[in-house]
């Protein structure tokens, strides 16, 4: 891995952070505070190719790489974090399901939406009493012909409310586990479908968060996403690359931490002279900066590796392979 930028992706760091300072910095606490969607700044991300930022051009995206996507991130989570995850549910979740597992149809329908910002994309795999546990899901979807009927609830939904699309997973066959999830496409405004009260949150206000709810809510079996029974594999495939850019958003808002905390240090005087001076500070300012260093280095492979089409699983020496614990990619 060369760790020197390329040029194409200095431009994509200085356009993210030209952006997140006069577009997203303005309010940024009020909107957190008053809980406010952001949605004036993803229209101008959607305009950038912030939002399908991986999508191919022939759909309206950017056609960019993972590193793209992870320097883009750490700048606009280094500024605003409800931006970012805003960002990260629509880019690595929504999008690269249907890149990695739709039909022509439903990719031709959903993406060229989606990468503008003309839509924005939610996921929903968790519910009340599944949360890690995601394959103990009691959301139904009954086959009716062309149809299924799918009836439920889903909890923890980001974007949930100012999304115009969900891709949901739910049981379609029942009594064997994981095996029987699948995921659907559903539209707002379908019958049946409707979303709950926005939660109120510690932090990341401007990204809303709410529960989904499913009453006979009848979906053309077109817009299932793969086949019966494929749910759960594009759920925890489609996470583990998610990662990374849930990774990149933690990396701007430590970064961002550390810019306040070193632009505080030299403002902040005591027995006549700056925090900055004293040894104590310096040694934590320099744990805080080397750790984020660290973390940038690691991210920055994760997402070479996923350019390369490569994973970070070793072989064992006897022709066998071991996983990172959570590991799904290799799931029957």
């Amino acid at each position: 891995m060369d760790f020197t930028l390329s040029q194409e992706h200095e431009l994509v760091r200085e356009t993210a952070r030209n952006f997140a300072r006069d577009h997203l910095a303005p309010g940024v606490i009020e909107r957190d505070e008053k809980a406010q969607f952001p949605a004036g700044q993803i229209k101008i991300m959607g305009e950038l190719g912030f939002m399908g930022m991986m999508t191919p051009e022939k759909w309206d995206g950017a056609g960019m790489d993972a590193l793209s996507y992870v320097l883009a991130m750490e700048e606009i989570a280094r500024v605003d974090a409800s931006a970012a995850v805003v960002m990260s549910v629509n880019n690595s979740l929504v999008i690269q399901i249907l890149l990695d597992w739709a039909s022509e149809a439903q990719q031709s329908k959903y993406l060229p939406k989606l990468a503008t910002a003309e839509w924005i994309g939610c996921f929903s795999l968790s519910e009340p009493q599944s949360g890690s546990d995601a394959s103990n899901m009691r959301t139904f979807a009954r086959k009716d012909g062309d149809h299924y009927i799918i009836n439920g609830t889903k909890n923890w939904v980001t974007n949930g409310i100012n999304s115009s699309m969900v891709i949901v997973f739910c049981l379609t066959t029942k009594g064997v586990g994981y095996k029987g999830i699948s995921a659907f496409i559903v539209e707002k405004g379908t019958p049946g479908f409707s979303t709950g009260e926005k939660e109120n949150k510690l932090g990341i206000r401007g990204s809303d968060t709410c529960e989904l709810f499913f009453e006979n809510c009848r979906v053309p079996a077109s817009n299932r996403i793969g086949e019966e029974g494929d749910g759960f594999r594009i759920a925890m495939n489609t996470l583990n690359g998610g990662r990374i850019g849930i990774a990149a958003q933690a990396l701007g808002i430590a970064q961002s931490a550390l810019d306040h905390s070193l632009a505080y240090a030299k403002e902040r005087k005591q027995f006549g002279k700056t925090i900055s001076e004293f040894g104590a500070i310096q040694s934590k300012l320099a744990r805080m900066g080397t750790r984020i260093e660290a973390s940038r280095l690691l991210i920055h492979r994760a997402a070479w590796l996923k350019d390369q089409h490569k994973t970070a699983c070793q072989g064992s020496g006897n022709g066998q392979t071991i996983c990172f614990p959570n590991c799904y990619g290799c799931f029957p």
